[in-house]
This record gives structure tokens, C-alpha cells and sequence, in this order.
């Protein structure tokens, strides 16, 4: 959980569990750990992160997480809010404007567009949308809007100013979590 700490004490304030390889049982498991983290106690952070839980609605109300976060393979964003209901958050991955459109109509609370650039955190990435497809995306919905893939600290800043309210990083952050989130939050400042 060294990870997760650091970036709460960096400042970060949502956190998304993605794990694809895990079994339920497991990923329930570290997601409870991650719920109890150190930062529910710390006065470096004592309310800690919204937590998300990606792809997985039941594990999300098993433990006990503030939202989750589903693919166009998911779950259908109204089948994962009548599991999660409508307190905790839901968002919705989408790639292409037709996706972001149909994720308007949804009750997701945010949606996530990508990937921005070239990411490596996926098997088999969608194809890029570049900045001109987070600015088309941004027309197409007043909900937040969530930038993903292949994030930066280098292009974060053109990526908001293409039409992003937030960004999503891993590869990023792998090496240096606390440290690198730190520098994200003080570009983005």
C-alpha cells in the first residue's frame, strides 16, 4: 500500500483500483486494505481519497468504495448504478464521440475520454484521439470530463487546456508515486 499512501499525502484525491489480473477474492482483499489505509488516520490526510473501483460494481460495494468506473465491455453505466446506487460515483470510459454522446444520456457522474496519446497501461489500446478529440468531447458533454492515456507531465497542461477538468495517470507514477503526483498537482495547479 506504499503507493496509494504516498499519493494521498502528495495530495492526490481520487484513486482508482485497476487490477486485471487478479481474482475477485484478491482484488476484494487488497481493496479493503486500501479502504483502511494508513490516510483514514493520518493528519496528512485524514479523510483520505475518493476511492473507485475499476470495471468491477460488486467488488466497488463489497468494499465499501465511493464509486466505480466502467469500459465500453463493462457493464452498462445503468447496470453498474442500480448495483452501486446513487450515492457513489460512476463514471464511463469512452474513445469516440458517439461513445461520449451516449455516456451524456447515462447517470455517470464523469466521463473519461482516450486514449489521449499512446499509452502502454493497456493490452489492446483504442486508437489515439489526440488533443482535438478531448476538445470534440468536451462539446459533447457538461459532465466532468476525464483525460486518459499515455498522460504526462510534460502534456497534462495542453490536455486541460484542450477541455479536460482532470487526468488520469499510471505509467507516470509507477517509479515515483508521491514525488511524480506532487509535480503533477503543482503543473496543474
Amino acid at each position: 500500500m506504499g503507493a496509494a499512501e504516498e499519493l494521498v499525502i502528495a495530495g492526490v484525491i481520487v484513486v482508482q483500483y485497476r487490477e486485471k489480473s487478479a481474482n475477485a477474492q484478491r482484488m476484494l482483499e487488497i481493496a479493503r486494505k486500501l479502504r483502511d489505509g494508513y490516510w483514514r488516520t493520518s493528519a496528512a490526510a485524514p479523510h483520505g481519497p475518493k476511492l473507485i473501483m475499476n470495471d468491477r460494481a460488486d467488488l466497488c460495494l463489497a468494499a465499501d468504495f465511493d464509486g466505480v468506473h466502467v469500459g465500453q465491455d463493462d457493464l452498462s453505466p445503468d447496470s453498474a448504478r442500480k448495483i452501486v446506487g446513487a450515492k457513489r460515483w460512476l463514471g464511463v470510459s469512452t474513445h469516440n464521440s458517439r461513445q461520449v454522446r451516449e455516456a451524456e444520456e447515462t447517470s455517470a457522474d464523469y466521463i473519461a475520454i482516450g486514449p489521449v496519446f499512446t499509452t502502454a497501461s493497456k493490452a489492446k489500446p483504442d486508437p489515439v484521439i489526440g488533443l482535438e478529440g478531448v476538445r470534440q468531447a468536451r462539446t459533447l458533454t457538461s459532465k466532468p470530463l476525464v483525460a486518459i492515456g499515455g498522460i504526462t507531465r510534460e502534456n497534462c497542461c495542453s490536455v486541460m487546456d484542450a477541455g479536460a477538468d482532470s487526468v488520469a495517470v499510471i505509467s507516470e507514477l509507477i517509479r515515483h508515486p508521491g514525488k511524480t503526483a506532487e509535480e503533477f498537482l503543482r503543473i496543474l495547479g
